[in-house]
């Protein structure tokens, strides 16, 4: 153990003094804001898009009912309402899309200062965000029987909501951000001691995907946890570097709200030098950059009232993300485009009567707009 330790602190002090391509300015170094703007199809976020969004996630983060818990239960005293054991995160159906429910206002807030709804959200963020409710989240992770609960997927979002309450201006920010904070170290903790333990990747398209976790939680961790960052890179080398020929013709499969092979690609975009990642781009997924629209057509929900089958909106979503910033590093308007395409085919589809996805969908939609705007 005493070992362990010294090698974490020797890779924090090395953190510090050594910046990958994205430590120093964010994806290839971008250093040229006109390409990073560079916009071919019409895709802006607005204050009438936010307004629209918004209401998913305002009217679900403190609707307890119905409830996924997804919790071991230990014995009879584990028979809790969600408001009781999870305090602060018990709406939106189950736990990560409370908190990524929570991220997504935030986020609208800090995207339209000034917004129409802002008293109401910021009343509903701190009534549940406080220090007392954060303490029996804690206590939550700490229980011997749920120390996985919600690996890594919520802890992923947990982060992105930590690194927005971080860079949000607003004064109720920090103090939202002082209450989470000891959850926040938890779960980067938490996150590296599984990596140092995974010894394969999980390449599904739901939650469970290491690509995507490990993608977003780089996105926090490579400004505020030198640690966590470094753990990220070392293992999508060690996961992903040899891959050749990710079948994505397969995709989707029934249930998929995630691309196997495009959420690695956004992984690898990140954590690889532009002279690494073309190459292996081109052998991960030969073809994709002359001809993108031969692999991917926008995913069709047959029934929005599955839960499971909801998930395909999703994917539309998380697919045009990842197309945005592929596109955007690699000046290819065709990949924004069809990011585009799958992007309005969802969001045009989107139902707030339809729980089994307006409990989550916002989330996903917002994020693939931000990205979009980057």
């Amino acid at each position: 153990m005493a070992t362990h330790k010294l090698l974490r602190n020797i890779v924090i002090v090395l953190a510090v003094f050594t910046l990958s391509p994205l430590h120093a300015n964010g994806v290839f170094s971008q250093s040229n804001e006109n390409e990073k703007k560079m916009h071919h199809s019409s895709l802006p976020f607005t204050e009438e898009m936010a307004s629209y969004l918004y209401h998913f996630a305002f009217d679900c983060i403190d609707k307890e009912y119905p409830n996924k818990p997804g919790h071991v239960m230990g014995d009879d005293s584990y028979l809790l309402p969600p408001r009781e054991m999870h305090p602060a995160f018990y709406g939106c159906f189950d736990w990560h899309s409370a908190v990524h429910g929570h991220w997504t206002l935030t986020n609208i807030l800090m995207q339209f200062p000034g917004f129409e709804h802002e008293d109401a959200i910021i009343t509903k963020l701190q009534h549940n965000i406080t220090e007392e409710n954060i303490r029996a989240e804690i206590r939550f992770f700490e229980d011997e029987h749920n120390t996985t609960f919600q690996r890594t997927y919520g802890w992923a979002w947990f982060l992105k909501l930590a690194e927005t309450l971080r860079e949000w201006s607003h004064p109720a920010a920090a103090e939202m951000h002082k209450n989470i904070l000891p959850l926040e170290q938890l779960l980067a903790d938490r996150f590296i001691e599984f990596l140092e333990v995974l010894n394969y990747p999980i390449r599904v398209g739901e939650h469970t995907n290491t690509a995507f976790g490990m993608s977003f939680a780089y996105d926090y961790a490579v400004k505020y946890h030198p640690e966590l960052a470094l753990a990220i890179e070392s293992k999508a080398r060690e996961f992903y570097l040899q891959d050749r020929g990710c079948p994505l013709t397969w995709e989707p499969g029934g249930f998929d709200f995630l691309s196997p092979c495009l959420q690695e690609a956004s992984l690898m975009l990140k954590v690889l030098p532009q002279e690494e990642f073309e190459p292996w781009l081109e052998e991960f997924l030969p073809g994709l950059m002359d001809y993108p629209e031969k692999f991917l057509i926008p995913a069709v929900v047959p029934d929005a009232s599955d839960g499971k089958l909801a998930h395909l909106d999703g994917l539309n979503f998380s697919r045009a993300w990842c197309l945005f910033e592929m596109g955007q590093a690699l000046q290819n308007k065709q990949l924004i485009d069809l990011g585009t395409h799958h992007f309005q085919y969802s969001y045009n589809k989107m139902d707030a009567d339809e729980y089994a996805g307006s409990h989550w969908l916002a989330s996903f939609a917002v994020y693939a707009l931000i990205k979009y705007g980057m």
